[in-house]
């Protein structure tokens, strides 16, 4: 009897057993902001992205180099780097009215007075004007010919053409009408009158002038072959007549005589390579 209760009496002190048990939560869960933060990164690096490709786009190269000059601290200053003047050496990207002052943008076509004067329309819209400038004085050339019949007959005389060097206005022999009396610089009665008309159209552009004087090749049985004076001589009365009519002097770049070193025919005895070149010369000339 004693026994027993003291058996029961210590099963009441044990102390008594606890179970924990962990709940495994199966997936990714809740991280936190983590993915916020990557996400910021990655529109700021599309936003650089697209910024990058703007500024490729709507900048000259002297511009770029500015940029680059502003963020390199181990060369010194100068008229295009970024020191005080700002990023692009005191030029904005942008015009008065949201169209880019300087490089490709539309300021080309439509520059204001002030960036033409200055002379920062860029290379490639000047290049663009000088042609439509050249352009168009072949093109009234042409268009004398409906006047009359005699400019008919005078432009019979005349081809253009439009080079690397610029409008090339050719002027050349007839086979009934020759440009001069025999083999002499004595102008008949047709070249005065082209030069005539020539100086009334060629004001409207401000491009240098080459006179060019080309022949007709002779017999190498000659002692004496007359093509190199005779060309040279010719090119520099077509200089003079076209000063006779008004065509500014200071506007005359070179006078050359070519002799029969550039014929136009496969017959280099042919009266056709007897011919004057008035060229309208590109600025770069």
């Amino acid at each position: 009897m004693y026994e027993r209760g003291a058996g029961m009496a210590g099963q009441s002190n044990a102390a008594p057993v606890v179970i924990k048990r962990k709940k495994v939560v199966q997936g990714g869960g809740h991280h936190g902001g983590a993915w916020k933060v990557a996400y910021a990164d990655f529109v700021t690096a599309m936003m650089a992205f697209f910024m990058l490709m703007w500024l490729l786009n709507a900048t000259t190269e002297k511009q770029r180099k500015g940029l680059a000059d502003y963020f390199n601290p181990t060369i010194p200053m100068n008229r295009v780097s970024g020191g005080g003047e700002g990023a692009f050496g005191g030029n904005s990207v942008f015009h008065d009215q949201t169209m880019t002052q300087t490089g490709t943008g539309a300021a080309n076509d439509r520059a204001t007075a002030e960036l033409k004067a200055s002379g920062e329309m860029g290379q490639e819209g000047a290049d663009a004007a000088e042609q439509k400038q050249l352009e168009e004085v072949e093109k009234m050339l042409k268009a004398r010919s409906g006047e009359s019949m005699t400019m008919q007959r005078l432009l019979r005389h005349v081809v253009t053409r439009i080079t690397d060097e610029g409008l090339v206005i050719e002027i050349f022999d007839l086979p009934d009408v020759p440009l001069f009396f025999g083999d002499t610089d004595q102008p008949e009665a047709v070249l005065p009158q082209i030069a005539r008309l020539l100086a009334e159209i060629l004001p409207i552009t401000t491009n240098r002038i080459a006179v060019n004087g080309h022949m007709r090749s002779y017999p190498i049985t000659l002692i004496r072959n007359p093509v190199w004076d005779i060309s040279a001589a010719r090119a520099q009365r077509m200089r003079g007549l076209l000063e006779s009519e008004g065509l500014p002097g200071e506007r005359m770049q070179r006078v050359s005589g070519f002799a029969d070193r550039k014929i136009v025919t496969p017959d280099p005895m042919a009266v056709r390579n007897n011919r004057l070149e008035v060229i309208l010369l590109r600025r770069d000339r």
